[in-house]
């Protein structure tokens, strides 16, 4: 297999504070010998543990990329113990894009690994880190949120793994990240993730569902940057006390937490984010578009729970994910 072409333009393990990018090789039309320039800063001070920072890793969320460019701006090497890499946007052409995947050949980052360094333009970003900046890192958390298609409850989040004590380990720095909810999450759709690729590397792993609807609010920035800074702390890399204020502990324990269309038309929501249901009640309409007259298709709650997460555009299709209902532990 032959070595992965992304190079950094600045040493990763060099002391002090360092902005650069990572180089990837890119020929096309408008540019024969052109690279994909992803942003990267490295904050260093001595010895101590890594943490790997990441954003953008779908490239229409953004609480991650805004609280990781405040922390490269702002963070310095005398506030830390270590090292902290900070990627606001993993997949940098579909953030440039304001896309989920990229525009370049379609790939979705976070169903990319393990990726391939001979592989399309996001294989070759996933294998860079997969190869070289994973193992590099004691802890890594990932931000992400709903995207221009789903919106959530701001919560952090970590996974059941066969490894208990590398679990425990995740699940308390999720704690520490703080937001308004806590979830230990389901995931329907794990093949390729980024999430698996770092837990498999035995890494303490957290991630995000901050928002969503392709935008983000005073809040949930508030959120990240908060959440951030604490995670650091919690690792012993940044000085200072977390900020701590009260969360709510969620659990998606199995399929009956997803309520997916099988209609499509127009959306019309029942029940607002975070708001209490109970099993069997009516949490969406879905009405015709393409003639009046007609009743609308209803669907309900396979649980009792919270509403978490919610289809965030007006009109949805056939095999939308309509709604998510969490329990509250």
């Amino acid at each position: 297999m032959p070595a992965n072409p992304i190079v950094p333009t600045i040493a990763l393990d060099a002391d002090g504070k360092h902005h650069g990018f990572l180089r990837l090789p890119y020929s096309r039309d408008d540019s024969a010998w052109g690279s994909v320039m992803i942003p990267i800063t490295v904050i260093k001070n001595g010895a101590g543990p890594t943490a790997l920072l990441t954003g953008g890793n779908h490239g229409d969320e953004y609480e991650g990329p805004v609280a990781l460019q405040d922390l490269a701006l702002t963070l310095e090497p005398s506030d830390i113990s270590g090292r902290v890499i900070v990627i606001p946007a993993m997949n940098y052409p579909a953030f440039r894009a304001g896309s989920r995947t990229s525009p370049i050949d379609r790939g979705n980052m976070n169903r990319s690994f393990p990726g391939r360094p001979d592989g399309t333009v996001t294989e070759k970003i996933a294998d860079y880190f997969q190869t070289e900046l994973v193992p590099l890192a004691d802890i890594v958390l990932d931000f992400h949120s709903g995207g221009k298609t789903l919106d959530f409850v701001p919560f952090a989040s970590a996974h059941i793994l066969e490894n208990k004590e590398q679990q425990e380990a995740c699940i308390a720095a999720m704690r520490a990240f703080n937001a308004p909810y806590t979830t230990i999450m389901l995931e329907i759709d794990n093949v390729g993730m980024y999430d698996t690729a770092v837990e498999e590397q035995g890494k303490v792993f957290v991630t995000t569902e901050l928002g969503g609807g392709g935008t983000a609010t005073a809040r949930s920035i508030s959120v990240a940057k908060k959440g951030v800074r604490n995670v650091l702390k919690h690792a012993g890399i940044m000085k200072g006390d977390l900020e701590i204020e009260p969360s709510v502990s969620l659990d998606m324990p199995d399929g009956d937490c997803f309520v997916f269309c099988e209609d499509e038309g127009m959306i019309e929501p029942i029940v607002d984010l975070g708001e209490k249901v109970q099993e069997g009640q009516l949490i969406a309409r879905i009405w015709p578009t393409n003639c009046t007259g007609k009743k609308p298709i209803e669907y309900g709650a396979k649980r009792t729970g919270i509403l978490a997460a919610r289809h965030f555009p007006g009109l949805v299709k056939a095999g939308d994910c309509v709604a998510v209902v969490a329990v509250e532990v």
